[in-house]
């Protein structure tokens, strides 16, 4: 009989869209073909509703995981899509039982969902309760014939149900949180245990601890970071030091040029010397005067103009590369070179280079722009020559410069001790820097590309304060 199922634990499979049921039968009924589950888990979690009912269409696999009689002569069996007394063989064969119920291989068994009811009072299967599905015929509903009548009955089955009267149990959200400890997970995280103490390695503690580190705590041990990497043999009489704080001392114009002589017998001719010094002040004046804020292809109409003044020595040749590099990159470029007698053969090379360039050149001061220009390169003034400070071109053009209210930028500018004409905002030094004067004006470093190894051949322990840059700022000390 139907009752003998009644108490069994039974898992039931409804296909790979509506999922596994599991739970104790409440009630079968075969002539509407519907079982019903008491304290149903779907899916291995507990349903909100006391009990759901399936009906037969929609099982596609049952089994008695325990099953309670009265006789006790019954055994676990599987059935496929079909309800029946525990006395007749399994429904998995074709053709139907001896109740009446449906064989295993319908077809509506594969296609209708699950209908999910509300359990109502006990009732026999003449007195259905309201939430029930009405009993299906012979695959027919209400008397009609072909598919339409079928197709209606799983649209009653499916929808026909008022799903919010079986909600009558309210989600207990306390009890659910309950279930998940908050803090042995934070304990895990924070690398502490349950009661506060933490897990990570300290000195005096147990070996083998694995050592938790916080996420502003460095994973590598480094060394303590020395400051003064830069010695010299020869105090310059002034020291710099860089945005991370090394030390950078200054050097005697007579150190340096034993430096550059060095760097020239080991490959590093003053051609290469020009070639780094002119990119690295040409990289220092782009920045200055904008960089990609101001040189871009949209902006072609406000191009920067920068004036350039140089003399007939390695420091002018200097500014000539310099504005070489800066008129390939779109900057209006005007040269103030007067026209000498006798140059050096470096300005000649460079002048060379700088005439297959869109850069004007001027040999006159009364060819200089009147209006203020962006920039103004200085490069008159040399270490050796102090006697064209006194020329009457020299001084046209330095009076030229504080005139104009752009700012100033002195490449290689003379040291402590020797005039200096140009007012200058800033100053960019090669190498190392030379004991300059206390101006107003801020220091810049430029890395010519003398290895270390010729700084330790002049007595001068050096280790690079350059990082990732070619050009780096210089505070005083």
């Amino acid at each position: 009989m139907a009752a003998d199922w009644l108490g069994s634990q039974v898992s039931i499979n409804c296909g790979p869209t509506l999922g596994m049921y599991q739970g104790e039968v409440s009630s079968v009924d075969q002539t509407s073909q519907t079982i019903s589950l008491r304290q149903p888990f779907h899916n291995g979690v507990r349903c909100p509703v006391p009990e759901v009912t399936f009906s037969a269409m929609d099982i596609k696999e049952l089994k008695f995981l325990d099953i309670q009689t009265q006789s006790g002569g019954c055994r676990a069996s599987a059935g496929h899509g079909v309800l029946s007394d525990p006395g007749v063989k399994s429904s998995g064969q074709s053709g139907q039982n001896s109740r009446g119920g449906y064989p295993a291989n319908n077809t509506h068994s594969t296609t209708a969902p699950i209908t999910i009811l509300r359990k109502g009072p006990p009732a026999s299967s003449s007195n259905r309760g309201p939430n029930q599905a009405t009993p299906k015929k012979n695959g027919v509903k209400n008397g009609g014939g072909g598919g339409g009548g079928q197709m209606r009955l799983r649209d009653d089955e499916c929808f026909g149900a008022d799903m919010d009267e079986g909600m009558d149990t309210d989600f207990d959200f306390e009890a659910n949180l309950a279930l998940f400890d908050k803090a042995a997970v934070f304990s895990q995280i924070d690398g502490t245990d349950c009661n506060g103490a933490r897990s990570r390695g300290t000195p005096g503690g147990e070996r083998g601890t694995p050592t938790r580190y916080r996420h502003d705590e460095n994973i590598l041990e480094v060394k303590p970071v020395v400051y003064r990497q830069i010695t010299v043999p020869q105090h310059g009489g002034k020291e710099y030091c860089t945005d991370s704080g090394l030390v950078v001392p200054s050097v005697s114009y007579e150190l340096h040029k034993c430096l550059l002589a060095s760097a020239e017998r080991h490959g590093l001719s003053l051609e290469r010397r020009l070639e780094m010094t002119g990119v690295c002040a040409s990289q220092m004046a782009l920045t200055l005067l904008g960089g990609p804020n101001r040189l871009t292809p949209k902006n072609n109409h406000q191009r920067p103009t920068v004036a350039l003044l140089c003399g007939p020595h390695v420091q002018g040749a200097q500014g000539i590369s310099c504005g070489r590099h800066l008129a390939n990159h779109e900057v209006e470029v005007i040269l103030f070179l007067p026209n000498f007698v006798k140059i050096q053969e470096s300005v000649t090379n460079e002048l060379a280079l700088y005439s297959k360039t869109s850069g004007k050149q001027v040999a006159s001061i009364k060819d200089l722009p009147v209006s203020p220009v962006d920039l103004v390169i200085n490069c008159l003034d040399s270490h050796e020559n102090g006697v064209l400070r006194d020329q009457a071109w020299y001084l046209a053009a330095a009076d030229w410069a504080n005139q104009n209210r752009a700012p100033v930028l002195s490449i290689d500018p003379p040291v402590s001790g020797q005039k200096q004409a140009v007012e200058a905002k800033w100053t960019l030094s090669l190498g190392l820097p030379l004991p300059l004067d206390g101006g107003e004006a801020r220091v810049y470093l430029c890395d010519i590309g003398v290895p270390k190894q010729v700084f330790q051949e002049v007595g001068i322990n050096y280790h690079s304060p350059f990082g990732c840059k070619f050009v780096i700022p210089l505070h005083s000390t």
